[in-house]
């Protein structure tokens, strides 16, 4: 089912549009309340000094382009949830079941990160820390908040990850959270970010 769907998200993208719409207004009508009332308490819990994490709002969009620009290219290669032009950002703001996070250092925001969830209660997970401020515990606050909000909801927290991801298979190498599912076409990893203490269980 994984390889199907990133099929037609690679490949069919009126398709996966199509999809992406039905999910997200069944996504609105089951679920999109009780996330919410979760946010504040799960943001509430992780801080670093001088950085702020929060959900993205409308006028952050130019904040998050300001921050995929600043972006060598290479490690952009394979961080691409969505589009990043004006017209697919709102598009993706817009869609009830795609929650938008960013880390922020005063104005500037040094982080995004984002739940995509689908009403088979499961959701996947990415992120991207500015090259300039990596190291910092950053992409850590990052991850527990993106599994906690998942968690807290009754979702599975999954990924896709290329093995030739050099710098996220690193990142990932320690991550105690972490169990890999399977072995996808091209290289891919599919993983899961499970409570520590649910690990061995798995």
């Amino acid at each position: 089912m994984i390889d199907l769907l990133l099929f037609l998200k690679h490949n069919l993208s009126f398709f996966w549009g199509f999809i992406e719409k039905i999910n997200g207004l069944l996504f609105k009508l089951l679920f999109k309340k009780k996330f919410n009332n979760n946010l504040s308490e799960v943001f509430s819990r992780y801080n670093l000094e001088d950085f702020i994490f929060k959900p993205l709002d409308k006028g952050d969009m130019e904040l998050l382009k300001d921050l995929i620009k600043r972006q060598p290219v290479e490690d952009l290669a394979y961080f691409r949830p969505h589009e990043f032009d004006d017209r697919s950002l709102i598009r993706v703001f817009n869609n009830p079941a795609f929650l938008m996070m960013g880390a922020f250092k005063g104005k500037v925001m040094v982080g995004y990160f984002f739940l995509r969830c689908f009403i088979n209660k499961k959701c996947f997970v990415g992120r991207l820390v500015d090259r300039e401020y990596r190291g910092m515990g950053i992409g850590k606050a990052m991850n527990d908040i993106m599994y906690n909000i998942a968690w807290q909801n009754g979702f599975r927290c999954l990924s896709t990850i290329s093995r030739n991801n050099k710098t996220v298979m690193a990142a990932h190498a320690g991550n105690k959270n972490m169990i890999i599912l399977k072995e996808l076409n091209n290289d891919y990893l599919l993983v899961e970010f499970v409570k520590a203490d649910e690990k061995d269980k798995r």
